[in-house]
């Protein structure tokens, strides 16, 4: 799999698939309600998707959850928005959908030939996918690799006078396999490399993973019961910089 330059989208050769996560389209509606006023970004985003579309030469788009913005409910602009763009990419390349937490009423308002699977994600061959807010299925415990997003994962650089720099960031890590077979009540796994993805949708904020956090609800079941190994994970930027372990980052 790789990580594309850049962009917060993963792309996996073997499948030759297409990963993005957490579009989280209607969020401009919500910050209109607060009193800020920012032009819809659906249009920009579509037009990102299908550039990597071209540059990867990818057959199938998984989104990982979190299409639309709005919950429990849903908004005038996702109800506006949200089946244009999915039926105009649809034209493209094959669609496939991780519900998120924020998915409400998306099974409602999608194009017919779009997949949406359940919370528990499902596999492509060797490659599990989950928006992680959920325990995965059962089934993907036989992958080698499991790709979540959820968390929005960031990393805060601070410098002497106290000025702080949010970026996104991909984590890469690995499942204690002892602890999940515990859970499952299985006797075998596959690898269960983990791959956590950045929000596609660049006007949310984010976690900073190397910042000391009381709250813990959008980690999700994985990291929030510490079955995905933090201290060991790698941390890296859009631009594909390698940070190192997290524990060595401060």
């Amino acid at each position: 799999m790789k990580f594309i330059k850049n962009f917060p989208a993963l792309f996996i050769p073997e499948i030759k698939s297409l990963v993005i996560a957490d579009l989280h389209i209607g969020l401009e509606y919500q910050l209109f309600k607060s009193g800020i006023n920012i032009p819809s970004q659906v249009k920009e985003m579509k037009k990102t998707v299908e550039k990597l579309i071209k540059q990867t030469k990818a057959k199938r788009l998984i989104i990982l959850g979190d299409v639309k913005h709005d919950v429990p409910g849903i908004s005038v602009q996702e109800l506006r928005e949200i089946p244009e763009f999915l039926k105009s990419l649809s034209r493209k390349i094959k669609i496939m959908i991780c519900a998120g937490n924020h998915d409400s009423y998306l099974k409602e308002i999608l194009p017919e030939d779009i997949k949406l699977h359940g919370t528990k994600g499902f596999k492509i061959k060797n490659f599990g996918f989950n928006h992680g807010h959920a325990w995965p299925s059962k089934e993907l415990l036989t992958c080698d690799y499991l790709i979540i997003s959820h968390t929005h994962p960031t990393i805060q650089f601070t410098d002497n006078f106290g000025y702080r720099i949010v970026e996104p960031v991909w984590i890469k890590s690995k499942i204690d396999q002892e602890k999940i077979k515990e859970r499952y009540k299985v006797k075998k796994t596959g690898k269960l490399e983990v791959v956590i993805m950045p929000a596609f949708n660049d006007l949310l904020g984010g976690t900073p993973v190397n910042v000391k956090t009381t709250s813990d609800e959008l980690l999700g079941p994985l990291l929030k019961n510490d079955f995905v190994d933090m201290e060991i994970a790698e941390i890296y930027l859009l631009d594909g910089t390698y940070l190192g372990k997290l524990k060595d980052i401060h």
